[in-house]
This record gives C-alpha cells, structure tokens and sequence, in this order.
C-alpha cells in the first residue's frame, strides 16, 4: 500500500512538468492528442502474497537478501515485536485471531466468486459506460462509409454525364455528316439533270441538223439524178450478180 502511495505522489509531482508543454488536449483540427493526453484506463489491483502484502515488497528484499529474505524478516519482526512485548497478547488479541480465521476462511472459501461476481458488475458499468462512445464511433464510422459511398456515386455521376456528352457529341456528328451526304446528293442531282439537259439538246441539235441535212438533199436531187442513180445501182447490181 506504502508503495502505491509513492508512486501515486511521484506521478502527481511529475505530472506539472509534463503538462507545461502542452495544456491543451486537442490539436488544432479538434482531434484528441492521444500521444500525450492518452485517455485513462481502468486500473486493476496489483498482486499481492499472503492475501495483503504487495508483491512489490517482496521484489524489494528478493534483489536483497533472495527469496526467504521477505519470510524471514516478517518472522523476525513479529518475533522481536512478541519478545519485546511491543504487541501485547491480552484477551483482544485471541479474539482479533479468531476473528481473521474467520475472516480467511470466508475469504479463501468465498473471495473467488465474489471476486468474479464483482468483476463482472464492474466490467457491466464499464460497458455501459462506453457505450455511449461506441455508439457514437460507430454512427461516426457509417456516416463516414455513407460519405464514401456518396463520393463514389458522384464520380459515376460524373461518369455519366461525361458519357452523355460523348453521346451528345457522335449524335451531332452523325446529324452532320447525314446533311453532308443529303447535300451531295442533292448537288448530285442538279449537276446529273444538267448533263441530262445538255445530252438531250444535243441530241435534239444532232436530229434537227440530219433531218435539215437530209431533207435539203433531197430537194436538191432531181428526179432525173434520182432516175439516173437508180439505174446505176441496178447495173451494179446486175454486174455483181453475174461474178
């Protein structure tokens, strides 16, 4: 017990000088400095020996005098304290030994489940404690995973849109090169009934001029060249037949 109340004064006398750096137990962002304001935890008993001596004295005289060295000095002290008749065995003295039998016997027969029952309660308080934080963390972790989610679905968003853009884009293409195509062929149809016109003039130009020539031969052969050229081709005729 001496022991814990040493170490709990050295932390007290040491905790002013740790605090001068930093007063503060959040950082600028609002966020807990969990390296230098750790938060606290429970503490649990430490071990003891015989059922109320702190393990600790015992590491105190084992780097001493070894292992009986704890042993042999409670030995000698109540046996000095006896010879001395420093403690006086009167009537009380029976009784107080009486009383811690029963008391060690309750405690050895009992202190096993009431322990666990009271670690236990202790751990419910704990949990019901915390429970509050672990909700809290918890609500904090979905709303975080919600925000991703979300990010997530405004890059496919975004995705989208491009995706329509892209789409909007080849429609226009498309919308130009059709009119591209229908002014070619519309170009294409003016230029082919042009060249249909000036074929069909000139045919008509070729029949006219044959028919004009033709027509003004005719007027210009006499029935006489007529009869004279008739009978020559029927000479020829007749000179052909007889080879």
């Amino acid at each position: 017990m001496l022991s814990r109340v040493a170490l709990r004064s050295v932390a007290r006398q040491s905790a002013p000088t740790a605090l001068v750096a930093r007063t503060s137990t959040t950082d600028a962002c609002g966020v807990r400095d969990e390296k230098n304001f750790p938060r606290p935890v429970r503490g649990e008993p430490g071990k003891v020996r015989l059922g109320f001596i702190p393990e600790e004295w015992f590491q105190f005289f084992h780097s001493k005098t070894g292992v009986t060295g704890p042993y042999t000095f409670g030995a000698g002290l109540v046996t000095y304290l006896l010879s001395k008749e420093i403690y006086v065995m009167e009537h009380e003295y029976y009784t107080g030994l009486s009383i811690f039998v029963m008391v060690y016997y309750a405690t050895t027969k009992f202190g096993p489940k009431v322990a666990s029952w009271l670690d236990k309660e202790v751990d419910q308080i704990e949990t019901d404690l915390n429970q509050g934080r672990v909700e809290t963390i918890k609500s904090l972790e979905e709303g975080i995973a919600t925000e991703k989610d979300a990010q997530w679905r405004a890059q496919g968003q975004e995705l989208l849109i491009q995706a329509k853009k892209e789409n909007v884009l080849l429609q226009l293409e498309a919308a130009y090169r059709e009119r591209l195509m229908n002014t070619y062929q519309e170009v294409k149809k003016r230029l082919d009934f042009q060249l249909e016109k000036a074929a069909l003039e000139r045919r008509f130009e070729q029949k006219h001029l044959v028919d004009w020539v033709i027509t003004n031969v005719n007027k210009a052969i006499t029935p006489d060249q007529e009869k004279q050229t008739l009978d020559r081709c029927i000479a020829d005729l007749a000179a052909m037949a007889h080879k």
